[in-house]
């Protein structure tokens, strides 16, 4: 007994990642946001329509539904809701639409020095005539866990 099993819509096989992309872009508002209410595909059963604003959560429940089509997709790291054939994510990495490029805008070298570094602390301590040393209470009692001694005080 052998199973088959098809990616795609029931319209015709997986569309291209240029498909993909300028369907995206139609879809999409200038912010970038998606509608939450349009209707997407499950990848594990052809006949579920799942809204995007609950499609993560879908994807959990199907995929324990489905342990075999599970174990032969893939997780994009770029997007969770990417479930893609094992042979296939390494093409779908390289051309994932959600992918970032961490590369710096000029292209160039910066010497080390990314946009995202992090700026050096130029605090200075304004009170530096303290000394803990001499703040300390040396007759205050010992921490001992479980023992109230701000009560053995009084």
């Amino acid at each position: 007994m052998a199973t088959t099993i098809r990616f795609g819509s029931t319209s015709g096989p997986c569309k291209t990642a240029a498909a993909e992309r300028a369907q995206l872009a139609e879809e999409t508002d200038e912010k970038g946001n998606c509608d939450p209410d349009k209707l997407l595909q499950c990848p594990f059963d052809k006949n579920h329509q799942i809204r995007v604003c609950r499609f993560p959560y879908h994807l959990i429940k199907c995929r324990k539904n489905h342990p075999q089509l599970a174990s032969e997709l893939k997780t994009c790291p770029f997007n969770a809701r990417h479930l893609v054939p094992k042979h296939e994510l390494m093409r779908h990495t390289e051309t994932c639409e959600d992918r970032q490029s961490v590369d710096t805008e000029d292209g160039g070298s910066t010497n080390g020095h990314c946009k995202w570094q992090v700026p050096v602390s130029t605090w200075v301590n304004p009170n530096t005539a303290e000394d803990w040393d001499k703040e300390a209470d040396d007759t205050a009692a010992p921490f001992v866990w479980g023992v109230n001694t701000a009560l053995d005080q009084k």
